[in-house]
């Protein structure tokens, strides 16, 4: 089972140590689960501050 982090300044979802889109540090405590598909077009990812499309969390601690 893979242990998914997610990126403290970006919130954003993946598996390793470090961020790949911002290089921040990643925790293992976040809650919720967003896929944005397309940003443009997205008013959650335009509240959220996201400009790329991926998968990210709603809290991280």
């Amino acid at each position: 089972m893979i242990n998914l982090k997610a990126c403290k300044n970006c919130k954003s979802i993946g598996d390793s140590n470090k961020c790949p889109r911002c290089g921040g540090e990643t925790s293992r405590e976040w809650q919720g689960y967003l896929v944005v598909i397309d940003p443009e077009k997205s008013e959650i990812a335009r509240k959220m501050g996201i400009h790329a499309s991926g998968r990210y969390a709603l809290r991280v601690k």
